[in-house]
Protein backbone atom coordinates (compact mmCIF):
# COMPACT_ATOMS: atom_id res chain seq x y z
CA UNK A 1 0.00 0.00 0.00
CA UNK A 2 1.39 3.33 -0.95
CA UNK A 3 1.65 6.41 1.44
CA UNK A 4 -1.04 9.11 1.22
CA UNK A 5 -0.39 11.96 -0.92
CA UNK A 6 0.50 15.34 0.84
CA UNK A 7 0.54 18.79 -0.61
CA UNK A 8 3.73 20.66 -0.59
CA UNK A 9 2.28 23.26 1.91
CA UNK A 10 1.29 20.53 4.34
CA UNK A 11 4.63 19.07 4.30
CA UNK A 12 6.30 22.41 4.93
CA UNK A 13 5.46 22.90 8.79
CA UNK A 14 2.92 22.70 11.76
CA UNK A 15 -0.81 22.47 11.27
CA UNK A 16 -1.89 26.11 11.01
CA UNK A 17 -5.55 25.26 11.27
CA UNK A 18 -5.07 23.75 14.71
CA UNK A 19 -2.98 26.66 15.80
CA UNK A 20 -5.68 29.07 14.63
CA UNK A 21 -8.28 27.13 16.55
CA UNK A 22 -6.14 27.18 19.64
CA UNK A 23 -5.53 30.93 19.31
CA UNK A 24 -9.22 31.64 18.85
CA UNK A 25 -10.00 29.51 21.85
CA UNK A 26 -7.46 31.45 23.90
CA UNK A 27 -8.92 34.75 22.83
CA UNK A 28 -12.39 33.55 23.73
CA UNK A 29 -11.10 32.41 27.14
CA UNK A 30 -9.45 35.78 27.72
CA UNK A 31 -12.67 37.52 26.83
CA UNK A 32 -14.52 35.21 29.21
CA UNK A 33 -12.00 35.97 31.94
CA UNK A 34 -12.37 39.71 31.41
CA UNK A 35 -16.14 39.35 31.53
CA UNK A 36 -15.83 37.28 34.71
CA UNK A 37 -13.50 39.86 36.24
CA UNK A 38 -15.87 42.70 35.37
CA UNK A 39 -18.86 40.72 36.56
CA UNK A 40 -17.08 39.76 39.79
CA UNK A 41 -15.94 43.36 40.38
CA UNK A 42 -19.43 44.63 39.73
CA UNK A 43 -20.90 42.02 42.06
CA UNK A 44 -18.37 42.86 44.79
CA UNK A 45 -19.10 46.55 44.49
CA UNK A 46 -22.83 45.89 44.48
CA UNK A 47 -22.57 43.64 47.53
CA UNK A 48 -20.33 46.15 49.30
CA UNK A 49 -22.81 48.87 48.49
CA UNK A 50 -25.63 46.70 49.79
CA UNK A 51 -23.57 45.97 52.91
CA UNK A 52 -23.02 49.68 53.48
CA UNK A 53 -26.73 50.37 53.01
CA UNK A 54 -27.66 47.56 55.44
CA UNK A 55 -25.08 48.75 57.96
CA UNK A 56 -26.24 52.36 57.62
CA UNK A 57 -29.84 51.26 58.09
CA UNK A 58 -28.79 49.19 61.08
CA UNK A 59 -26.98 52.16 62.60
CA UNK A 60 -30.07 54.33 62.07
CA UNK A 61 -32.23 51.66 63.71
CA UNK A 62 -29.86 51.54 66.65
CA UNK A 63 -29.81 55.35 66.87
CA UNK A 64 -33.61 55.45 66.82
CA UNK A 65 -33.88 52.94 69.66
CA UNK A 66 -31.04 54.66 71.49
CA UNK A 67 -32.94 57.93 71.31
CA UNK A 68 -36.07 56.32 72.75
CA UNK A 69 -34.01 54.62 75.45
CA UNK A 70 -32.23 57.86 76.32
CA UNK A 71 -35.52 59.76 76.57
CA UNK A 72 -37.00 57.08 78.81
CA UNK A 73 -33.79 56.91 80.86
CA UNK A 74 -33.86 60.66 81.42
CA UNK A 75 -37.51 60.47 82.48
CA UNK A 76 -36.89 57.63 84.93
CA UNK A 77 -33.82 59.42 86.36
CA UNK A 78 -35.91 62.56 86.93
CA UNK A 79 -38.65 60.44 88.50
CA UNK A 80 -36.15 58.76 90.82
CA UNK A 81 -34.83 62.16 91.93
CA UNK A 82 -38.36 63.46 92.52
CA UNK A 83 -39.27 60.32 94.49
CA UNK A 84 -36.12 60.62 96.61
CA UNK A 85 -37.07 64.23 97.41
CA UNK A 86 -40.62 63.08 98.25
CA UNK A 87 -39.17 60.30 100.39
CA UNK A 88 -37.27 62.94 102.36
CA UNK A 89 -40.45 64.99 102.85
CA UNK A 90 -42.37 61.95 104.09
CA UNK A 91 -39.50 61.04 106.42
CA UNK A 92 -39.53 64.59 107.80
CA UNK A 93 -43.31 64.45 108.25
CA UNK A 94 -42.96 61.12 110.06
CA UNK A 95 -40.23 62.52 112.30
CA UNK A 96 -42.38 65.59 112.97
CA UNK A 97 -45.12 63.35 114.43
CA UNK A 98 -42.91 62.30 117.34
CA UNK A 99 -42.90 65.58 119.26
CA UNK A 100 -46.68 66.25 119.09
CA UNK A 101 -47.32 62.64 120.12
CA UNK A 102 -44.88 62.96 123.04
CA UNK A 103 -46.56 66.20 124.16
CA UNK A 104 -50.01 64.62 123.95
CA UNK A 105 -48.91 61.67 126.08
CA UNK A 106 -47.22 64.01 128.58
CA UNK A 107 -50.41 66.10 128.85
CA UNK A 108 -52.45 62.95 129.53
CA UNK A 109 -49.95 61.90 132.20
CA UNK A 110 -49.94 65.37 133.78
CA UNK A 111 -53.73 65.45 133.93
CA UNK A 112 -53.67 62.10 135.73
CA UNK A 113 -51.90 63.97 138.55
CA UNK A 114 -55.03 66.00 139.28
CA UNK A 115 -56.66 65.37 142.64
CA UNK A 116 -59.16 62.47 142.61
CA UNK A 117 -62.22 64.73 142.68
CA UNK A 118 -60.99 66.47 139.52
CA UNK A 119 -59.80 63.32 137.76
CA UNK A 120 -62.83 63.03 135.48
CA UNK A 121 -62.99 61.96 131.83
CA UNK A 122 -63.81 65.43 130.54
CA UNK A 123 -63.77 66.92 127.03
CA UNK A 124 -60.05 67.70 127.30
CA UNK A 125 -59.24 64.06 128.07
CA UNK A 126 -61.43 62.91 125.19
CA UNK A 127 -59.78 65.31 122.73
CA UNK A 128 -56.30 64.39 123.97
CA UNK A 129 -57.04 60.69 123.46
CA UNK A 130 -58.43 61.44 120.02
CA UNK A 131 -55.37 63.57 119.25
CA UNK A 132 -53.09 60.69 120.25
CA UNK A 133 -55.12 58.33 118.04
CA UNK A 134 -54.95 60.74 115.08
CA UNK A 135 -51.19 61.29 115.39
CA UNK A 136 -50.48 57.57 115.81
CA UNK A 137 -52.68 56.84 112.79
CA UNK A 138 -50.88 59.45 110.72
CA UNK A 139 -47.47 58.10 111.78
CA UNK A 140 -48.49 54.54 110.89
CA UNK A 141 -49.82 55.67 107.51
CA UNK A 142 -46.68 57.69 106.75
CA UNK A 143 -44.50 54.70 107.66
CA UNK A 144 -46.37 52.52 105.16
CA UNK A 145 -46.14 55.26 102.54
CA UNK A 146 -42.41 55.55 103.17
CA UNK A 147 -42.02 51.82 102.56
CA UNK A 148 -44.01 52.10 99.34
CA UNK A 149 -41.85 54.97 98.12
CA UNK A 150 -38.69 53.02 98.95
CA UNK A 151 -39.97 50.03 96.99
CA UNK A 152 -40.97 52.23 94.03
CA UNK A 153 -37.50 53.82 94.01
CA UNK A 154 -36.02 50.31 93.90
CA UNK A 155 -38.25 49.39 90.96
CA UNK A 156 -37.38 52.63 89.18
CA UNK A 157 -33.67 51.98 89.69
CA UNK A 158 -34.12 48.47 88.33
CA UNK A 159 -35.77 49.90 85.21
CA UNK A 160 -32.98 52.48 85.00
CA UNK A 161 -30.34 49.73 85.20
CA UNK A 162 -31.88 47.75 82.35
CA UNK A 163 -32.17 50.90 80.23
CA UNK A 164 -28.52 51.75 80.89
CA UNK A 165 -27.41 48.22 80.07
CA UNK A 166 -29.46 48.28 76.87
CA UNK A 167 -27.99 51.68 75.94
CA UNK A 168 -24.49 50.44 76.67
CA UNK A 169 -24.97 47.43 74.41
CA UNK A 170 -26.60 49.60 71.74
CA UNK A 171 -23.63 51.97 71.91
CA UNK A 172 -21.19 49.10 71.51
CA UNK A 173 -23.20 47.68 68.62
CA UNK A 174 -23.37 51.10 66.97
CA UNK A 175 -19.62 51.57 67.28
CA UNK A 176 -19.01 48.13 65.79
CA UNK A 177 -21.42 48.70 62.91
CA UNK A 178 -19.96 52.17 62.28
CA UNK A 179 -16.51 50.59 62.14
CA UNK A 180 -17.80 47.97 59.74
CA UNK A 181 -19.37 50.67 57.56
CA UNK A 182 -16.10 52.55 57.09
CA UNK A 183 -13.95 49.45 56.52
CA UNK A 184 -12.31 49.03 53.13
CA UNK A 185 -10.13 46.30 51.62
CA UNK A 186 -7.05 48.40 52.21
CA UNK A 187 -7.93 49.24 55.83
CA UNK A 188 -7.91 45.60 56.94
CA UNK A 189 -4.73 44.43 55.21
CA UNK A 190 -2.68 44.76 58.37
CA UNK A 191 -5.41 43.69 60.80
CA UNK A 192 -4.67 40.10 61.62
CA UNK A 193 -7.85 39.73 63.62
CA UNK A 194 -9.95 39.90 60.50
CA UNK A 195 -8.19 36.97 58.86
CA UNK A 196 -10.31 33.97 58.14
CA UNK A 197 -13.42 35.90 59.28
CA UNK A 198 -15.73 33.69 57.39
CA UNK A 199 -14.57 30.72 59.40
CA UNK A 200 -15.11 32.29 62.86
CA UNK A 201 -18.47 34.04 62.56
CA UNK A 202 -20.59 33.18 65.64
CA UNK A 203 -24.09 31.85 65.27
CA UNK A 204 -26.74 34.60 65.49
CA UNK A 205 -29.32 33.70 68.18
CA UNK A 206 -31.45 36.88 68.18
CA UNK A 207 -33.80 37.73 65.35
CA UNK A 208 -34.31 41.40 64.38
CA UNK A 209 -37.80 41.27 65.88
CA UNK A 210 -36.47 39.83 69.14
CA UNK A 211 -33.72 42.45 69.14
CA UNK A 212 -36.29 45.21 68.83
CA UNK A 213 -38.58 43.59 71.42
CA UNK A 214 -35.81 43.61 74.03
CA UNK A 215 -35.64 47.39 73.96
CA UNK A 216 -39.41 47.69 73.71
CA UNK A 217 -39.77 45.56 76.83
CA UNK A 218 -37.25 47.74 78.72
CA UNK A 219 -39.01 50.91 77.55
CA UNK A 220 -42.44 49.52 78.46
CA UNK A 221 -41.25 48.47 81.92
CA UNK A 222 -39.71 51.90 82.49
CA UNK A 223 -42.90 53.60 81.31
CA UNK A 224 -44.97 51.41 83.62
CA UNK A 225 -42.76 52.21 86.60
CA UNK A 226 -42.92 55.89 85.71
CA UNK A 227 -46.73 55.69 85.61
CA UNK A 228 -46.77 53.85 88.95
CA UNK A 229 -44.40 56.43 90.35
CA UNK A 230 -46.59 59.32 89.19
CA UNK A 231 -49.67 57.69 90.72
CA UNK A 232 -47.81 57.09 93.98
CA UNK A 233 -46.57 60.68 94.07
CA UNK A 234 -50.10 62.01 93.54
CA UNK A 235 -51.37 59.75 96.33
CA UNK A 236 -48.57 60.77 98.70
CA UNK A 237 -49.08 64.49 97.99
CA UNK A 238 -52.77 64.07 98.79
CA UNK A 239 -52.00 62.06 101.94
CA UNK A 240 -49.47 64.62 103.17
CA UNK A 241 -52.01 67.39 102.69
CA UNK A 242 -54.85 65.43 104.29
CA UNK A 243 -52.86 64.11 107.27
CA UNK A 244 -51.44 67.57 107.96
CA UNK A 245 -54.94 69.04 107.86
CA UNK A 246 -56.27 66.28 110.17
CA UNK A 247 -53.50 66.83 112.71
CA UNK A 248 -53.82 70.62 112.57
CA UNK A 249 -57.58 70.37 113.04
CA UNK A 250 -57.32 67.95 115.98
CA UNK A 251 -54.59 69.96 117.68
CA UNK A 252 -56.75 73.07 117.32
CA UNK A 253 -59.81 71.26 118.72
CA UNK A 254 -57.77 69.99 121.68
CA UNK A 255 -56.35 73.47 122.29
CA UNK A 256 -59.87 74.92 122.24
CA UNK A 257 -61.00 72.23 124.70
CA UNK A 258 -58.11 73.21 126.99
CA UNK A 259 -59.02 76.89 126.71
CA UNK A 260 -62.70 76.22 127.41
CA UNK A 261 -61.83 74.01 130.37
CA UNK A 262 -59.47 76.66 131.75
CA UNK A 263 -62.21 79.26 131.46
CA UNK A 264 -64.67 76.95 133.25
CA UNK A 265 -62.16 76.23 136.02
CA UNK A 266 -61.41 79.93 136.41
CA UNK A 267 -65.12 80.75 136.51
CA UNK A 268 -65.79 78.02 139.08
CA UNK A 269 -62.77 79.06 141.13
CA UNK A 270 -63.83 82.70 140.96
CA UNK A 271 -67.34 81.82 142.13
CA UNK A 272 -65.96 79.78 145.03
CA UNK A 273 -63.56 82.61 145.96
CA UNK A 274 -66.50 85.02 145.91
CA UNK A 275 -68.48 82.66 148.12
CA UNK A 276 -65.48 82.25 150.41
CA UNK A 277 -65.24 85.99 150.79
CA UNK A 278 -68.93 86.14 151.64
CA UNK A 279 -68.58 83.20 154.06
CA UNK A 280 -65.67 84.92 155.82
CA UNK A 281 -67.69 88.12 156.00
CA UNK A 282 -70.70 86.27 157.33
CA UNK A 283 -68.52 84.42 159.85
CA UNK A 284 -67.21 87.76 161.12
CA UNK A 285 -70.76 89.08 161.34
CA UNK A 286 -71.84 85.95 163.15
CA UNK A 287 -69.01 86.41 165.63
CA UNK A 288 -70.11 89.99 166.26
CA UNK A 289 -73.74 89.02 166.75
CA UNK A 290 -72.66 86.27 169.19
CA UNK A 291 -70.69 88.81 171.14
CA UNK A 292 -73.71 91.13 171.10
CA UNK A 293 -75.88 88.27 172.36
CA UNK A 294 -73.46 87.59 175.20
CA UNK A 295 -73.50 91.27 176.12
CA UNK A 296 -77.30 91.25 176.03
CA UNK A 297 -77.36 88.16 178.27
CA UNK A 298 -75.06 89.88 180.74
CA UNK A 299 -77.23 93.00 180.76
CA UNK A 300 -80.42 90.97 181.17
CA UNK A 301 -78.84 88.98 183.96
CA UNK A 302 -78.01 92.27 185.71
CA UNK A 303 -81.65 93.37 185.41
CA UNK A 304 -82.77 89.92 186.62
CA UNK A 305 -80.43 90.15 189.61
CA UNK A 306 -81.87 93.58 190.38
CA UNK A 307 -85.46 92.33 190.27
CA UNK A 308 -84.63 89.28 192.34
CA UNK A 309 -82.81 91.47 194.87
CA UNK A 310 -85.86 93.71 195.14
CA UNK A 311 -88.07 90.70 195.73
CA UNK A 312 -85.70 89.43 198.43
CA UNK A 313 -85.66 92.80 200.13
CA UNK A 314 -89.47 93.05 200.01
CA UNK A 315 -89.75 89.70 201.72
CA UNK A 316 -88.28 91.44 204.78
CA UNK A 317 -91.40 93.61 205.13
CA UNK A 318 -93.49 93.05 208.27
CA UNK A 319 -95.97 90.21 208.00
CA UNK A 320 -98.89 92.49 207.72
CA UNK A 321 -97.12 94.39 204.95
CA UNK A 322 -96.51 91.25 202.85
CA UNK A 323 -99.10 92.48 200.41
CA UNK A 324 -99.20 91.13 196.88
CA UNK A 325 -99.43 94.63 195.59
CA UNK A 326 -98.92 95.79 191.98
CA UNK A 327 -95.23 96.36 192.67
CA UNK A 328 -94.85 92.74 193.77
CA UNK A 329 -96.80 91.55 190.78
CA UNK A 330 -94.65 93.68 188.50
CA UNK A 331 -91.42 92.37 190.02
CA UNK A 332 -92.55 88.74 189.72
CA UNK A 333 -93.59 89.27 186.10
CA UNK A 334 -90.32 91.06 185.42
CA UNK A 335 -88.30 88.12 186.80
CA UNK A 336 -90.30 85.71 184.68
CA UNK A 337 -89.90 87.81 181.53
CA UNK A 338 -86.19 88.43 182.10
CA UNK A 339 -85.62 84.71 182.66
CA UNK A 340 -87.43 83.94 179.40
CA UNK A 341 -85.38 86.60 177.56
CA UNK A 342 -82.13 85.21 178.94
CA UNK A 343 -83.10 81.67 177.91
CA UNK A 344 -83.94 82.82 174.40
CA UNK A 345 -80.65 84.73 174.25
CA UNK A 346 -78.74 81.58 175.30
CA UNK A 347 -80.57 79.62 172.60
CA UNK A 348 -79.59 82.31 170.11
CA UNK A 349 -75.96 82.07 171.24
CA UNK A 350 -76.08 78.28 170.77
CA UNK A 351 -77.56 78.70 167.28
CA UNK A 352 -74.96 81.34 166.49
CA UNK A 353 -72.20 78.97 167.50
CA UNK A 354 -73.74 76.24 165.31
CA UNK A 355 -73.96 78.71 162.42
CA UNK A 356 -70.30 79.57 162.95
CA UNK A 357 -69.33 75.91 162.88
CA UNK A 358 -71.34 75.47 159.67
CA UNK A 359 -69.65 78.53 158.17
CA UNK A 360 -66.25 77.16 159.15
CA UNK A 361 -67.05 73.85 157.45
CA UNK A 362 -68.15 75.75 154.34
CA UNK A 363 -65.01 77.83 154.52
CA UNK A 364 -62.75 74.77 154.76
CA UNK A 365 -64.66 73.04 151.95
CA UNK A 366 -64.41 76.12 149.74
CA UNK A 367 -60.73 76.58 150.49
CA UNK A 368 -60.07 72.91 149.71
CA UNK A 369 -62.00 73.13 146.45
CA UNK A 370 -60.29 76.37 145.53
CA UNK A 371 -56.93 74.67 146.05
CA UNK A 372 -58.13 71.74 143.94
CA UNK A 373 -59.26 74.09 141.17
CA UNK A 374 -55.99 76.00 141.42
CA UNK A 375 -54.07 72.74 141.05
CA UNK A 376 -56.15 71.70 138.02
CA UNK A 377 -55.81 75.18 136.58
CA UNK A 378 -52.04 75.08 137.00
CA UNK A 379 -51.85 71.69 135.24
CA UNK A 380 -54.04 72.76 132.30
CA UNK A 381 -53.09 76.42 131.94
CA UNK A 382 -49.41 76.32 132.85
CA UNK A 383 -47.89 72.84 132.53
CA UNK A 384 -49.92 71.51 129.58
CA UNK A 385 -49.96 74.90 127.90
CA UNK A 386 -46.17 75.17 128.10
CA UNK A 387 -45.81 71.68 126.66
CA UNK A 388 -48.26 72.37 123.83
CA UNK A 389 -47.14 75.90 122.99
CA UNK A 390 -44.17 74.83 120.75
CA UNK A 391 -46.36 72.39 118.76
CA UNK A 392 -46.64 73.55 115.15
CA UNK A 393 -47.98 71.15 112.52
CA UNK A 394 -46.08 72.10 109.36
CA UNK A 395 -47.05 71.36 105.79
CA UNK A 396 -44.55 68.97 104.20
Amino acid sequence: MSAPERSPLQNSGPNLVSIEVMRNHSELFRAECMRLILESDKACKRMQNDDNKRLDQRVRDIQFLKKELEVKLEEIIVEIDVLIALQGRVAMALEACKEPLRVTVVCLEERMKRLPSERVHDDVDRELLKEREVIEGVASLLQRVLEQITEQIRLNRSAKYHLEQDLKEKFEAQCIDNSCAIMTTSSIKNQQKFKNTLNVLPSLTVTPKQWENISEINITKAEQQKTNSLSLRALVESLLEQTTADMQKQVQVTTEAFQLNVQEIKSSKSQMEDQLSKILSEFASQQRIREDLLVAITENEHFLSLAQARLDVRRQRPAKEQCHDPAQTQLLAEVQQLTAHINRLHEAVARSEEEQRTLVRCQLELQENIEIKASSLYIDEVICSQHREPIIIHNF
